[in-house]
């Protein structure tokens, strides 16, 4: 395990920037992993970290959240875990890494590309419990339910703060969720929890850089957003393929 630190310190700061400024940037943290080691295994030894980035971004951004996305969105994840917990033992991997991956490729492809209307969309019911519960799904099996979240919330127009925070309440209450079924499922056997704990601290400081990044103009911290999950998802779809061809 030593010769993986460098990686593992790596990736906390990942998911400390993400958790406190940049969404999309917490969820490179299980693909950049599982370049060097299991991704099972990945996502364990990183939930401790997660959820304790998860406590200073609520902190961060108590203040800043929309309502009715939370409303919406929460219940839907949660059901998505509900879900993951009881398809893992069956689930291809692969098929959901590369659609969630072509979620967030289509997010972007409409934010550059698209003309967009007058008017943004508005938080809505039955889009909000679709990527819901694809993002409660793969957030449980690789931590990567950003995009799908994403493509929900981006075409919004919320601002920055508020994107932000509902961000991260929604996957701090997601994340916490998690820890009864990767338990029933084995999943922390025999991890190593001074690491995962010193892997937590170092995700803290993570989410003091990451708010102080969040204070970019406006148009930079989206634009910044974008690029971040245009290279997750191609991560995401890159490994898909790979693993659909047995690589």
């Amino acid at each position: 395990m030593a010769d993986l630190l460098p990686w593992l310190v790596v990736a906390a700061l990942i998911i400390g920037i993400g958790k406190g400024g940049f969404p999309a940037a917490a969820a490179l943290a299980v693909p950049f992993l599982a370049l060097v080691m299991n991704p099972v295994k990945a996502a364990a030894l990183v939930l401790p970290a997660l959820v304790v980035a998860d406590g200073a971004a609520l902190w961060l951004y108590r203040r800043h959240h929309s309502g009715r996305n939370l409303a919406i969105l929460l219940p839907a994840m949660v059901l998505g875990l509900a879900i993951a917990t009881l398809i893992v033992p069956y689930a291809s991997e692969p098929l959901l890494l590369a659609f969630t991956g072509c979620a967030g490729l289509c997010t972007v492809w409409r934010q550059w590309f698209v003309l967009r209307p007058a008017t943004t969309r508005n938080a809505s019911v039955a889009p909000g419990a679709f990527w819901g519960i694809v993002a409660g799904i793969t957030s449980f099996l690789t931590h990567s339910g950003a995009p799908a979240a994403q493509a929900y919330l981006l075409p919004q127009s919320l601002p920055k703060l508020m994107l932000t925070g509902t961000m991260a309440i929604t996957f701090a209450i997601v994340n916490f969720a998690k820890i009864p079924s990767y338990n029933a499922l084995g999943f922390f056997d025999g991890l190593n929890w001074p690491l995962a704990a010193g892997l937590a601290g170092v995700g803290v400081i993570g989410a003091l850089l990451g708010r102080l990044l969040a204070e970019m103009p406006e148009p930079l911290y989206m634009r910044v957003t974008e690029v971040l999950l245009l290279v997750l998802s191609l991560i995401l779809i890159f490994k898909a393929a790979l693993g659909l061809s047995g690589g």
